[in-house]
């Protein structure tokens, strides 16, 4: 391939990156509009990737389908850092990122890995404690915050720690949003931890089988809180660290926002999953004050 036609190529797959952050993680792709500029390309590539690995489940017709989608990508990886040419438009832009900016191979493998392994979970099989939902946010959240430091030049011990806050947090609150999807999908709130569940009496035995029931509105709302509480937890240790965070590293740090809006909707519901107010606009906001509280968060430096 030419010069000129590669640099065409790379171009049309940093589009396709962004059309994907756009279509199917809105409230990201507005964070990442407030980065500066440098950032941007590997910031949209970074999060493409986590895209295609987070969707590989939900967009298979069979499991079996998907699971094969993220260990290809799982492979995928592995080519990128042998320096091996990859068809796909976000492994393209993704190859390119880490040819630029290093970014480590451990952070990618950890959340594919970790997508992998929720996958070849069984649809009824429950996590034990909310710190497997944590260690998950971890892994496939953080990470995502961790790369995008990185890709900046941001070096700051500081800065990651409050990136692992803001990814818990983050990760946590949309697998609460997500309970209802998957309870129409296969019947069960496959994201609340047996502890929890078993605290406030959804947990049924059902032929030995320890299953969540469906139909516990209050006592689900209660569950809700509790799983909603340890990410505030998260926020609020994060902007602790903020007067100590360089400013540089703050605009990464945004996803704090979508994250407090989606805690503030669940609030207003009674952290009521099922409640419609959650499924308009961004996370309950308008899309325009969204956007404002986005924007003035920014230019104020805060997250």
């Amino acid at each position: 391939m030419s010069g000129g036609s590669a640099s065409t190529s790379l171009r049309a797959s940093f589009s396709y990156c962004v059309q994907q952050v756009r279509s199917y993680d809105y409230h990201h792709y507005l964070c990442l509009l407030e980065l500066p500029i440098n950032m941007r390309k590997a910031a949209f590539a970074i999060r493409a990737f986590n895209i295609e690995t987070a969707r590989a489940m939900d967009i298979a017709s069979d499991p079996k389908i998907g699971l094969m989608r993220l260990l290809w990508w799982q492979e995928a990886i592995d080519k990128i850092y042998a320096k091996k040419t990859i068809e796909h438009p976000t492994a393209q832009a993704l190859s390119s990122v880490i040819n630029e900016n290093k970014i480590t191979k451990g952070w990618l493998k950890r959340s594919v890995e970790a997508r992998i392994n929720d996958a070849r979970r069984e649809v009824t099989e429950i996590p034990e404690k909310i710190r497997e939902l944590e260690q998950y946010a971890e892994d496939t959240a953080s990470t995502i915050l961790y790369m995008t430091l990185q890709a900046g030049g941001i070096r700051s011990t500081i800065a990651d720690h409050a990136a692992s806050h803001v990814g818990k947090a983050s990760g946590l609150l949309l697998l609460i949003k997500s309970l209802p999807y998957h309870a129409s999908r296969n019947r069960h709130f496959s994201y609340i931890p047996a502890e929890v569940a078993a605290k406030h009496g959804l947990l049924t035995n059902q032929g030995g089988q320890l299953e969540l029931r469906l139909d516990s509105g209050e006592n689900l709302c209660n569950a809700v809180f509790d799983m909603a509480s340890v990410a505030n937890v998260h926020l609020q240790k994060a902007r602790e660290l903020a007067g100590t965070v360089p400013a540089e590293a703050r605009p990464v740090l945004l996803p704090a926002v979508p994250a407090q809006v989606l805690l503030d909707s669940l609030s207003r519901a009674n952290f009521d999953v099922f409640d419609p107010r959650l499924a308009k606009g961004v996370f309950g906001l308008p899309p325009l004050w969204f956007q404002l509280k986005l924007k003035w968060d920014s230019w104020r430096g805060k997250y």
